[in-house]
């Protein structure tokens, strides 16, 4: 990977909600040597497996009370990575979808706000739902289209009305659509399933006409979008963590097959009832106020991926 521009954060205790999971480890890991590292996590949707050694699993849910104030304890920076990261099972299940994303994060945000630490959020791109304008701006009007979509907008702006009430200092991180080694399971993502499709010689299953479009980010510059919002000055703010750039769903498979050395055919089945037609980030302001820009290209991040 190339040379990147590195936010650091040591000395500190922080606490990971959703450590044990695809993003929240990542993170811990990035931060377990130099700090002191908890991680809250039910394992519902994560593996105590992967939670780095020198980070201190708890295990518990994140909304209960108890089990978060007791993790909060004397913590600096807390990163709220839990959630059900699934709109279909947002779908399936509102009320437990909900739970789990808003009742979830006003938990977190008021153990922090009880201690006066830091909160990052992650908040994500499903808030914009059908976006009005490409590239979309953090000032874009949401549209949310799904259950998930909603209590992620929910989530972003209890977090940013933390700071503006209490002047507890938070952040939320509007994630596109994330990609990166270790993720697995039946929400994983479009990438990790044409990859295992294409290693199997499966065909290559593209929804609708395939030319919808994405902003795919590696989970190596979700960390540092973190760590930059962990530090950073500009608090009570949202930003879109992406690669400012997009790809079709066409491309992006044929780039898998070529990469995975594959012949595997691309079919076309029905497309998804809401699927965003196009999403691509307007990343200025990240650039601006958090100097945060993502550095790692879509083949770049794919090739040791698809090699494994």
């Amino acid at each position: 990977m190339s040379a990147t521009r590195f936010h650091s954060l040591t000395g500190r205790t922080v606490l990971i909600t959703g450590g044990a999971g695809f993003i929240g480890s990542h993170l811990a890991a990035a931060l377990v040597d130099g700090n002191d590292v908890r991680v809250v996590d039910d394992c519902s949707g994560g593996s105590a497996q992967t939670v780095p050694d020198g980070a201190t699993l708890i295990e518990g849910d994140v909304r209960d009370r108890e089990t978060v104030a007791e993790a909060m304890d004397g913590v600096d920076v807390a990163f709220h990575q839990a959630a059900n990261p699934s709109v279909e099972r947002s779908v399936e299940a509102p009320l437990e979808s909900h739970s789990r994303n808003v009742a979830g994060t006003v938990t977190v945000l008021e153990a922090a706000r009880n201690e006066g630490a830091r909160v990052v959020t992650a908040s994500s791109t499903a808030i914009y739902g059908a976006p009005e304008m490409i590239p979309i701006a953090e000032d874009a009007r949401p549209t949310p289209s799904s259950p998930y979509g909603i209590e992620k907008l929910t989530a972003d702006r209890y977090t940013r009305l933390y700071d503006d009430l209490y002047d507890l200092p938070t952040v939320a991180l509007r994630y596109f659509n994330v990609y990166g080694p270790g993720q697995t399971g039946a929400y994983s993502g479009v990438i990790s399933v044409f990859l295992e499709q294409a290693q199997a010689g499966e065909p290559i299953t593209v929804h609708g006409d395939g030319e919808q479009t994405r902003d795919f980010v590696h989970v190596d510059d979700v960390v540092r979008a973190n760590l930059a919002a962990a530090t950073t000055d500009a608090v009570g703010k949202a930003f879109n963590v992406a690669t400012g750039e997009s790809v079709t769903i066409n491309e992006l498979a044929e780039t898998i097959r070529d990469l995975t050395g594959s012949d595997a055919p691309i079919e076309h089945v029905d497309g998804r009832p809401g699927d965003v037609r196009h999403s691509r980030a307007d990343v200025s302001r990240a650039e601006r106020l958090l100097d945060f820009s993502a550095e790692i290209g879509l083949e770049e991040g794919l090739e040791p991926l698809a090699n494994r």
